[in-house]
This record gives C-alpha cells, sequence and structure tokens, in this order.
C-alpha cells in the first residue's frame, strides 16, 4: 500500500527556532511544514502596522511564491513601560544600538538599557502572536489566531534555551524565565502555542 503523502504548507519565516518549534507544534496533525527557503530567497516587504498585517503579507507572499498553502505569523513583545515597544519591530529593535546590527543579544541588551531605572513592578511584558493561514494568494477569507503570554522584564538574561527576548521574560507562574523553561511546556505555553491553537479551531 503506498504510504500516505503528509499535506505541505510553506512557512514564512527564516527563523530556525521559529520553524523548530512550528514543526514540532504541527507533526502530531500530520502537517509537512517547509520553510520558505526551501522554495525563494526574496523577502516580503512588512509594512504592516500591527501583528496580524504583516502576518497576513508574509503568508499571501510565502503562497504566491510556492502555490501552496502559507502560514506565516509575526510576533513579538510589548512593554508596558515603553508604551508598547517594541513592538512590531521587536525582531530588529536593536538595529544601530551601540553601533551593532540587530541580534538576539544586542536586541535584549538594547531593552535592559531601555528599562535602566524601572522598578520590577512597572517592567511588565507581553508576547504577542498572530498566526495566519492561506489556502492560496488571494485567500478572501485566512484564518488567523491570536495568542499572549505575560511577564516581567529582568535585568539581566537567565537561562539558556529559547531564543529572542526568553532570556529576559521572567515567567512568574513558573517561577523562572521563557529561556530556563522545559521545551515541552514552552510548547504548550506560549504566545506562539496559543495562537496555532486558536487557529487549529478553525479547521
Amino acid at each position: 500500500m503506498a504510504e500516505h503523502r503528509k499535506e505541505q504548507w510553506v512557512l514564512a519565516t527564516g527563523n530556525p527556532g521559529k520553524l523548530a518549534e512550528m514543526q514540532s507544534l504541527l507533526a502530531p496533525l500530520g502537517i509537512d511544514l517547509r520553510p520558505q527557503s526551501d522554495f525563494f530567497t526574496e523577502a516580503a516587504e512588512e509594512n504592516g502596522l500591527s501583528f496580524v498585517e504583516n502576518a497576513l503579507i508574509k503568508a499571501r507572499f510565502a503562497s504566491e511564491k510556492t502555490g501552496l498553502p502559507a502560514m506565516a505569523d509575526d510576533s513579538g513583545l510589548e512593554v508596558a513601560a515603553l508604551d508598547g515597544e517594541p513592538g512590531i519591530f521587536s525582531a530588529r529593535y536593536g538595529e544601530g544600538f551601540q553601533g551593532q546590527a540587530a541580534s538576539d543579544a544586542v536586541n535584549n541588551a538594547k531593552l535592559v538599557d531601555a528599562l535602566q531605572g524601572v522598578p520590577a513592578e512597572n517592567r511588565q511584558a507581553c508576547y504577542y502572536c498572530a498566526m495566519v493561514w492561506v489556502r492560496h494568494a488571494r485567500d478572501p477569507v485566512p484564518r488567523i489566531g491570536l495568542g499572549q503570554w505575560c511577564g516581567q522584564v529582568l535585568e539581566a538574561p537567565q537561562g539558556e534555551g529559547g531564543f529572542g527576548y526568553d532570556p529576559l521574560i521572567w515567567l512568574p507562574e513558573q517561577q523562572c524565565t521563557a529561556a530556563a523553561l522545559p521545551k515541552a511546556d514552552k510548547n504548550r505555553l506560549s504566545h506562539r502555542a496559543q495562537a496555532i491553537h486558536a487557529l487549529m479551531l478553525q479547521f
């Protein structure tokens, strides 16, 4: 008997940490999730003003390029004391900080610097994620899932796992940072896990 071929989707990201996390979340559903880098190298122009708008732009672009159903997320950290920064600019927040290019380490360093002198009770921050799936590039009814995961920004990184701002985000209920959280727990609790769960309920 021929093996059943998994349904193939393209994930609009070049972030290996995000790809691994998403593949882990989708594997039980029998989805063969491929990164867009397997198909093309161009990047979508993320000129939206919200996580939802940017996720849609990326999903439509990836679907147009590949002809496959596409999934994209746009996610980031909103810090109340910084009027919502870094927000949709989370991945490139540190660009130019102390003359350096944006990276996880530089982004974290800039965030720590921006919050110098802010007391612990005012260091609340929430990760947000908008997860979008389109059947094709012009899909008029994209499916959208949203997730939110909140904690506090520490004054120094803790933990070796995760990526992005995870080493700085203290989770009171888990009594550790997002970077120190076991992978299985993160895949259950994170903003991305919440968003993908909300999205999958629509299938």
